[in-house]
């Protein structure tokens, strides 16, 4: 039996391979993304919606569009996200702000806008995508590991709540798979942003293969899905071998303390010499 299916980020990486994947399966999709375009690769039947998960218009335009497309909907994929990384003095309040609207407020939004709607179906099931991060907390990701663990806890608080309801709640949490996801970043800390670059370009796993995880578990209404072998090791360890888990995170500080203190002194000499080629000039001309 077909479901109806809508997906937030569903323009590219891993939105776009669970688009795909509901696609297949013959369900009906509604992709949304922040474009004014379809994205080329929409699945052939799939349809597509522009919707910024920071405006509550558009939130309320994607419910009747459901609404009056698919007679209602079966699963609310929230999906949009971006990603922002640095040492917590070089983090602004802007992209702190920036973070929070989209990857919490924006899944917050699209709960509020569909829960009504399921409630009155009798069934319904919300996924959210959080993040590794959500459940084990690097140093250097402090805005990034903030807002995943909300979603985290938003959604455990809302399976409890909507169960009752026959509403499911689930929340996906990948780590580091190779996706566009560093495309988005933000931050003040490059050093920072390199980091994460490297460890997305690295990952053996693919958006389609996380994608195809994440389908079977929702199948299974599966509340917390982990889809990879390194995130499931890094949580049972923060769980059951605490000391082990310290003293890793400990030791990942320590090298990016490194490495920080290595780039800023890098930082500092470019823009010495900068000033030095800036001034080079007027000097000459005042002797002259």
């Amino acid at each position: 039996m077909s479901r109806r299916v809508l997906v937030t980020g569903g323009a590219s990486g891993l939105g776009a391979a669970l688009a795909a994947a509901f696609a297949a399966r013959g369900d009906r999709v509604l992709v949304t993304d922040i474009g004014a375009e379809p994205p080329a690769q929409l699945p052939p039947s799939a349809s597509y919606l522009r919707l910024d998960v920071t405006s509550q218009e558009d939130w309320d335009a994607a419910r009747e569009r459901v609404v009056t497309e698919f007679g209602g909907l079966d699963l609310l994929i929230n999906n949009a996200g971006v990603a922002a990384g640095g040492r917590i003095e070089l983090l602004d309040l802007d992209e702190w702000r920036w973070i929070t609207e989209i990857n919490l407020f924006g899944v917050v939004r699209g709960c509020r806008t569909f829960t009504p709607l399921f409630k009155e179906q009798g069934s319904g099931h919300l996924v959210n995508t959080a993040s590794m991060a959500g459940l084990v907390h690097p140093p250097a990701m402090s805005s990034y590991n903030a807002v995943k663990s909300a979603v985290v806890a938003l959604s455990e608080t809302l399976r409890f709540e909507l169960e009752p309801f026959g509403i499911a709640v689930s929340v996906v949490c990948p780590s580091f798979f190779r996706t566009n996801l560093a495309s988005s970043m933000r931050g003040s800390d490059p050093m920072m942003q390199s980091v994460a670059r490297k460890l997305i370009e690295r990952s053996r796993l693919g958006a389609e293969e996380i994608a195809a995880i994440v389908v079977k578990a929702v199948d299974r209404r599966t509340p917390l899905i982990l889809t990879d072998k390194a995130g499931r090791r890094a949580y049972l360890a923060k769980r059951f071998l605490t000391p082990l888990y310290v003293r890793q995170m400990l030791a990942f500080g320590e090298k990016l303390r490194r490495g920080g203190e290595q780039a800023d002194r890098e930082r500092a000499d470019r823009e010495q010499a900068a000033r030095a080629k800036e001034s080079a000039p007027a000097a000459a001309e005042g002797e002259r």
